[in-house]
């Protein structure tokens, strides 16, 4: 099961993007793949990637299909091998051993015919306990307990840095306990037909347990009547991402007069949580409006949503009824998807989920090397000085603000394919033949781990990603870049490759990282990663003035007919990628300027300028199902890719020489169109 928590301010490039069977690129860069029919400057991705996307359709398994998940694909692969080993090693290797932990985990959950028998068995304790609640004290109860056994209900627990001292960790309680995307899903005319399935997605589950199908369907009525009513307190993803809304910091004495049928001293105590001063209550409403729940709710519509939730998170790891239906709601219904993953994936994704850092461990002893590990650190550096020079060359700031904004620029901390010591996993007891007991296990190992952090300093060794991780982020609070072994990699890092490729690939992605750390929200950290205005009032307005073109120009994108994307949910990833791309290819000038003979050649007919662009938009390549875009378009704060690969570089009067494109031309955003920020 998955620790649902209050993550921290971080920024990752891309985000719930899929895998298939099918293979990453192996060269360079394949000219033949584009699409001559199509002009660059009208259609930039439609140029690079359109006849890619036509012979390359959605795997039925797969929402989506591009280059991050024929990436991503590569990484299961080598890590299914990993896990495949592990079992078959498990009872011979060293007793305690990370492979044989992980072995015993990947094994019990690949034991279907294990799985099916105990059926609903693992839960059945559980029930009965929320049959057994007979008074908001109970409720309070079972609700501290579930935590304590790493199994969060209602609203979102973790520590994490304390966004006004970024060196000490402290306790975040925060808005959570939905079944749905977002709170849109619980009003909205669109998302009433989701609404009808959800209900009977939740009755199904009830039936499953052995409840009548009358009881049931009323039991998933006044379900979705109580996260309604938590929707309507909850903040939307776009008020979400302002920090200002994620930190309210309080005494546990005013955390106890928002609930108090809630004591928070209590709660702390059996979760082992150093809680003595205070804590963020970080949305005060949805919990005043928890207390009202606390005291105005039937004790049974605290059960049938109590209950219906211990089934849906135990449910994939459950016997095969339930599997199914947790496909057919999450996957088929929200998303598209058109059939189950084989076994091993989804097993292996648990792994992931419980141990996946021990994981990366082994995979990075045969799958990463130190030379590659060498050139990205070259191209963060280089890419550190392109985005320095960008900032001293800015017309629009004032020499107040851009000394801040160095200071910040010198102190971002490059983290490059994995951490420089692994975590012990000593303390986490796993046995063969039990899957959900072995996932119960990870689940109180990794909270109790996070738990213990609170009132501690801030470990800045740590990484919030894997290394076998298709993806990079940035972390507002730690002011860090990080890249994950499994990133570098081609289209974005070939070692084989000419500069371009690389710096509009691996180069362009760290350009972004750096970029999150002067976004709408990123930049409201300053250098040491506290939530504090480093910002002269005139330069905060003119970079408000600058950003809303760009989030005006993704208003303007429409994803599905009649839907277009949110300029705000996605600004902070739009300022990341206009940032990223302009520093990137300010290195490769940067590059090339100390290698005439290489600036002038061309490769397969294309200049150095081209082929970085052409690399860029590569990157974006894919395609994804109406349904799962309608999902993302309503929680990601990405944009959808194929208007990554053409929002940035239409903005860059470098693209438009580049392709020898003219006023008017769809890639092109000149005059009071085009967006200039960092």
């Amino acid at each position: 099961m998955k620790h649902r928590c209050m993550k921290p301010l971080a920024f990752a490039l891309a985000m719930t993007l899929g895998g298939s069977a099918l293979a990453a690129p192996t060269t360079a860069f394949d000219v033949n793949e584009l699409d001559s029919s199509i002009k660059a400057c009208t259609d930039f991705n439609g140029f690079v990637n359109a006849k890619w996307v036509a012979a390359n359709p959605i795997p039925a398994d797969r929402t989506r299909w591009g280059s991050f998940d024929a990436l991503r694909e590569g990484s299961l692969n080598v890590q299914h091998a990993i896990v495949e080993k592990a079992a078959r090693e498990a009872a011979a290797a060293r007793p305690g051993s990370i492979e044989q932990k992980i072995g015993y985990l990947y094994a019990s959950g690949m034991d279907e015919a294990a799985i099916d028998k105990a059926g609903f068995d693992p839960i059945k304790p559980q029930l009965a306990r929320i049959d057994g609640l007979k008074s908001r004290a109970d409720v309070v109860g079972y609700i501290r307990d579930s935590y304590a056994r790493g199994e969060p209900v209602l609203f979102r627990f973790s520590g994490n840095a304390d966004f006004k001292d970024s060196n000490r960790q402290i306790a975040y309680a925060g808005q959570g306990g939905l079944g749905l995307p977002t709170v849109d899903y619980y009003s909205k005319p669109d998302f009433a037909k989701i609404r009808s399935a959800y209900v009977a997605h939740i009755a199904k589950l009830l039936e499953l347990t052995g409840i009548g199908a009358t009881d049931a369907q009323q039991q998933a009525k006044s379900v979705l009547a109580f996260e309604t009513r938590l929707a309507a307190v909850s903040l939307p993803p776009v008020e979400m991402r302002n920090p200002n809304n994620r930190y309210h910091y309080v005494s546990l004495a005013e955390a106890d007069k928002v609930t108090p049928d809630f004591d928070w001293a209590a709660f702390f105590k059996a979760q082992g949580a150093d809680v003595k001063d205070g804590f963020s209550l970080s949305q005060p409403k949805f919990f005043a409006e928890v207390q009202k729940m606390l005291g105005g709710v039937p004790l049974a519509q605290w059960q049938a949503y109590l209950r219906y939730h211990a089934i849906a998170n135990a449910a994939p790891y459950l016997s095969t009824p339930f599997q199914r239906e947790d496909f057919a709601f999450n996957a088929q219904t929200l998303n598209g998807q058109k059939a189950m993953k084989p076994r091993w994936k989804r097993v292996l994704e648990t792994t992931n989920d419980g141990m996946g850092m021990a994981l990366g461990q082994l995979y990075v002893a045969d799958h990463f090397s130190p030379t590659a590990k060498q050139r990205a650190e070259e191209l963060v550096a280089n890419l550190s000085a392109a985005f320095r020079t960008r900032i001293e060359q800015l017309e629009w700031m004032s020499d107040a603000t851009r000394q801040k904004a160095l200071q910040k620029w010198a102190t971002f901390v490059p983290k490059i394919g994995y951490p420089d010591k692994w975590r012990d996993w000593s303390g986490l007891a796993l046995t063969p033949g039990d899957y959900y007991a072995n996932v119960q296990a990870a689940n109180k190992f990794n909270y109790d781990y996070a738990i213990a952090k609170i009132g501690k300093p801030v470990d800045r060794s740590e990484w919030g990603m894997t290394p076998q991780t298709v993806n990079a982020y940035y972390s507002a609070q730690k002011n860090e870049i990080v890249f994950p072994a499994a990133i570098l990699q081609p289209p974005f890092f070939d070692a084989n490759a000419d500069d371009a490729i690389n710096y509009g690939g691996i180069g362009a992605v760290i350009g972004h990282e750096m970029g999150h750390g002067y976004d709408d929200q990123g930049s409201k950290f300053d250098a040491r990663g506290n939530n504090v205005n480093w910002w002269t009032d005139a330069d905060r307005s003119a970079f408000e003035t600058r950003t809303a073109k760009l989030g005006a120009q993704f208003e303007g994108y429409e994803a599905l007919p009649g839907k277009h994307v949110n300029g705000q949910l996605t600004m902070g990833e739009n300022i990341g990628d206009l940032g990223g791309l302009n520093a990137a290819y300010t290195a490769l000038q940067m590059a090339l300027a100390k290698n005439p003979a290489e600036a002038q050649r061309k490769i397969d007919g294309y200049t150095q300028e081209q082929r970085f662009f052409l690399n860029w938009a590569r990157v974006w390549r894919g395609n994804i199902r109406p349904e799962a875009q309608l999902t993302l378009l309503n929680t990601d704060p990405h944009a959808p890719a194929k208007f990554r690969a053409i929002g940035a570089p239409s903005n860059m009067p470098e693209f438009a020489r580049a392709f020898q494109c003219r006023t008017g031309d769809a890639m092109v955003r000149d005059g009071a169109k085009q967006v200039k920020i960092w």
